[in-house]
């Protein structure tokens, strides 16, 4: 009867609900903010009797806040997360371990950022996402506006950036990866708060979704917060068990992680009250699973941690405040809840908009909550999910990740039936520590009876991976790690370190049929390490990272579907690269990396995916004057990945402008050496501009620095000659030239070889101009203004015009952190200034980057807009403007697109890995 009262008391609060806030002014919407920690169990809060910490912001937060006593979440991170996303339990919505390739969450469940977002919020999440890293599962795919988040478990994961550490780590912001100053925790609550200010300030109600890196290992904490925990706990050592000294300075380290998130916790609120959003804003806060350290030293009078089904792995703390809203007076609220609950109760509140044929598998809280109800006595929960198969060294169909009904635990009041073979009474043996299952066959029989409903609706379902996504155009390529290995544990960067000889299948979908290119790797790009190299011990800010062994790779092996690839590996690989024809649909992938007998060593740690383009590649022609921004060597580095690509031939590197360090064809040969490509014929202006010379900040860097074996500009071939030579070698009307500095040397091309010039080239693009003009002459034109206005006014083909307006306002270069540095275009931009800072601070413009995406890529709606029908003319100044010219074969190009989506694309590129020099090898 008080099951029926209160689903009847949902339904008639719920178009109450509607009015209330979802049909509000977005200004009087109430605000949501979930903060969810990490590995922190229900013990470790002072108002929970923990006796070594002390956590007065959470005490506080409790005392003003419903307190769901019996609530309940699953044993271990990702099927809690999946849960509380979606209302869903998680061998439903597939998200049931925290990797093994059973991470994904189910596309076809609206997740709490779909809700809100639909219902008109700003939805942002800070912190661990946990539900899949690559497209459509990341948190932009999934509701959020705005995302700043790390991949897959923890920081150091295996998709996570090469040995972030907890301290000004590089994270994921909408879609890119970006550096961060500070710890962890500070550095997301910070983020979180400054996007609410925003959101606040602009009159927009927000949903945002906090969650903590810590408590997880590894176990890095500032130092100021480890002294006084060690006190504390010298002070009760005696009330606590004996511990060995390894276990206790983790122990100390974990507890210090926690008073460091009470900190944030008070911050956090103190940020509500200034600025006046405490009494509506809807505040909850629960942990993710048991505590990992409970057992060993206080656990609240529970049995059990982490991934256990006792009581003390998914029993945790659950607050809810809400000042304005009208609830029930602050204080316990008995009976059992869990995390699925969540999302439906606040459907109800907010009176939030969702799909009508959604369905949960938690229930409303909402009249609950307001006091107008009791959770039903007789509610039954399950728990289940997927175990982890540490010891499984390759996907085999039975395993322990695989789930079944006997791995489940049923709750109903105070009993606890697990693995359907035991039966505890938590009011009689709070500490599980007798199994009464024979002595209570009635009770068991009800809870079968319930498992076996609830399992019959799942089970048909619960081993079908979701797919990872390749060859969809919102991510291509897209990089695939071990952590989705079906069945196989591969989750830390210290197995990859230590080369754990492991191997796993990936379940893939191919977004579109076409030819693919394979990169496999054992190391992640930015470690710079080839495939045989192993790893030495790795001192970080607060720790080491363990070393590992040499892997002896000889060949590498690929199969996707029924088609396999075996390649030959040379010694000094960092990646072996196959391609391969594939249709659209869904398929499995494998890889293997062998030694010289042929014997498996394991699989590719890391696969990066690329759905490659299938018209022509553009024979190209670069002349740069590579000396003064790092923009040119961008350029060189993002012209070199689409060779790799298939996009474009490049033909050669021509520099023009002189520069005073003479080091431009130096610095222009060491990066073409880095992408595997020293051949690359290279000419140098010999008759160009002395205008506006400079010293480089970086060419004499990438020449001394890096392999080259091109002498000093003055004594480098001819530009012309290369010209010559490699014109007379092309098909006529094959070649497109992208000029990305002065115009010195196609005037004397003009000058000198016109039927050269009207026989072999296609199109001409240039980066010069500035349109309209402005106090100064843009640089590339004042350089050499006589060439420029002989080229504006007598070049025979197409020229397309891009000015400096076009890629000013395109920051690309932080990025190139994340690559070795062994890679010179990475220094380059670190010994480039921009603004007084390193441009890889931050980047800089991207000007030329803009104008060689164009020459490559050509016409896209989305990206540009094109006008013709005029041409551009100099004057004597250097000054540019585009006139009309109905017979003109001129083109003006500009941006139709935010500035931060061609950067994305632009960096994509720059920041991409050399192709592997194996040949495949089919078989």
């Amino acid at each position: 009867m008080k099951r029926t009262l209160a689903l009847l008391t949902v339904l008639l609060l719920a178009p109450m609900a509607m009015l209330r806030a979802a049909d509000q002014p977005a200004s009087q919407r109430p605000n949501v903010l979930i903060v969810i920690t990490d590995d922190q169990g229900y013990g470790e809060l002072s108002s929970h009797g923990n006796p070594v910490l002390q956590t007065p912001n959470l005490d506080r937060l409790s005392s003003e806040s419903i307190r769901l006593t019996d609530f309940h979440v699953a044993p271990m991170c990702t099927p809690t997360r999946g849960q509380l996303m979606t209302g869903v339990d998680a061998l439903r919505n597939g998200a049931s371990n925290v990797s093994s390739g059973r991470t994904l969450l189910r596309r076809e469940f609206p997740t709490v950022g779909n809700v809100f977002a639909d219902s008109g919020w700003s939805t942002g999440l800070f912190g661990k996402w946990h539900l899949g890293d690559t497209y459509l599962y990341r948190p932009q795919d999934r509701g959020f506006h705005e995302s700043l988040w790390f991949p897959s478990s923890h920081i150091g994961s295996v998709p996570d950036h090469w040995e972030n550490d907890y301290f000004d780590d590089t994270y994921i912001h909408n879609g890119h990866r970006q550096a961060y100053n500070g710890y962890t925790t500070n550095v997301f609550f910070r983020e979180a708060m400054t996007w609410m200010k925003g959101e606040a300030d602009a009159g927009r109600p927000f949903f945002c979704y906090l969650a903590t890196a810590a408590a997880h290992q590894p176990h890095f904490v500032p130092e100021k917060y480890l002294g006084p925990v060690r006190v504390a706990l010298n002070a009760v050592r005696s009330r606590l068990p004996s511990l060995e000294p390894a276990t206790e300075e983790q122990l100390v380290r974990f507890l210090a992680m926690c008073v460091n998130i009470d900190e944030n916790m008070g911050r956090l609120d103190e940020f509500l009250i200034e600025r006046g959003l405490r009494d509506n804003t809807v505040v909850i806060f629960l942990t993710d699973n048991g505590s990992t350290f409970g057992p060993k030293y206080f656990n609240a009078g529970m049995k059990g941690g982490k991934t256990a089904l006792w009581e003390g792995g998914h029993h945790v703390p659950c607050f809810v405040r809400w000042p304005g809203g009208g609830l029930q007076t602050a204080g316990d609220v008995d009976g059992l809840t869990e995390v699925q609950d969540l999302l439906p109760t606040l459907i109800e509140l907010l009176g939030l908009k969702i799909p009508a044929d959604t369905r949960f598998d938690g229930m409303s809280l909402a009249s609950v909550l307001r006091g107008n109800a009791v959770v039903p006595e007789d509610r039954k929960l399950v728990i289940n999910y997927s175990r982890m198969p540490f010891k499984t060294v390759r996907t085999t169909p039975q395993n322990p990740a695989v789930p079944r009904r006997e791995g489940a635990g049923v709750l109903w009041q105070h009993w606890r039936l697990l693995k359907d073979s035991e039966l505890y009474n938590l009011q009689e043996d709070p500490l599980q520590q007798h199994n009464v299952i024979d002595s209570h066959p009635e009770v068991v029989a009800v809870m079968r009876s319930y498992l076996d409903q609830w399992w019959n609706g799942l089970k048909e379902n619960v081993n079908v991976f979701e797919r990872s996504i390749v060859g969809d155009d919102a991510e291509n390529p897209v990089q695939l790690t071990a952590c989705e290995w079906a069945d196989v544990f591969i989750d830390q960067q210290a197995q990859v370190r230590r080369g754990e000889r492991k191997n796993g299948l990936w379940h893939i979908e191919v977004a579109e049929a076409g030819d693919y290119a394979f990169t496999l790797s054992r190391w992640p790009h930015e470690a710079g390490l080839r495939l045989q190299d192993g790893i030495g011990e790795t001192r970080v800010t607060d720790g080491v990272l363990t070393g590992g062994l040499e892997w002896p790779v000889s060949s590498a092996r690929l199969r996707v579907g029924d088609v396999e690839q075996l390649a030959k590996v040379n010694k000094d690989s960092s990646s072996v690269r196959f391609k391969m024809s594939l249709p659209a649909g869904r398929s499995t992938m494998q890889t293997w990396l062998h030694d010289e007998h042929g014997r498996e060593i394991g699989g590719a740690y890391y696969v990066a995916v690329e759905r490659l383009r299938t018209k022509p590649p553009v024979r190209l022609i670069l002349d740069t004057d590579m000396s003064g921004d790092a923009d040119d060597a961008g350029t060189l580095a993002m012209l070199h990945a689409m060779v790799d690509r298939d996009e474009c031939e490049l033909l050669a590197t021509i520099v023009n402008r002189a520069d005073l360090t003479k080091a431009s064809a130096a610095a222009v040969d060491a990066i073409n050496t880095y992408y595997g490509r020293p051949n690359i014929p290279i000419g140098t202006d010999k008759f160009g501009p002395t205008a506006l010379q400079r010293t480089s900040l970086y060419a004499p860097g990438l020449r001394d620095g890096f392999p080259s074996d091109v002498g000093p500009d003055d004594q480098a071939p001819d530009a012309l000659d290369v010209y010559r030579s490699v014109l007379a070698a092309q098909l006529d009307g094959s070649v497109t030239i992208c000029s990305v500095g002065a115009l010195s040397n196609l005037a004397e091309l003009w000058r000198r070889e016109p039927d050269l010039v009207r026989a072999k080239i296609r199109r001409v693009v240039v980066m010069g101009g500035q349109f309209p003009p402005a106090a100064n002459p843009e640089t590339n034109i004042a350089t050499h203004p006589d060439a420029a206005r002989l080229v504006a006014a007598q070049w025979p083909t197409e020229i397309v015009w891009q000015g400096f307006e076009v890629g000013n306002p395109v920051i690309t270069g932080e990025a190139l952190k994340r690559t070795p540095r062994s890679n010179p275009v990475r220094r380059a931009f670190e010994l480039r200034l921009f603004r007084k800072r390193p441009s890889i601070e931050g980047g800089q413009p991207s000007y030329d980057q803009a104008a060689a995406f164009y020459a490559v890529r050509g016409e896209n709606a989305e990206l540009w807009n094109e006008e013709r029908g005029g041409r551009v003319v100099i004057d004597e100044q250097g000054f540019s403007r585009w006139v009309s010219d109905a017979t003109s074969r001129q083109v003006m190009v500009t941006r139709s697109c935010p500035p931060e989506l061609l950067a994305r694309q632009i960096e994509a590129l720059m920041v991409a890995p050399p192709k592997g020099s194996t040949t495949k090898q089919p078989q």
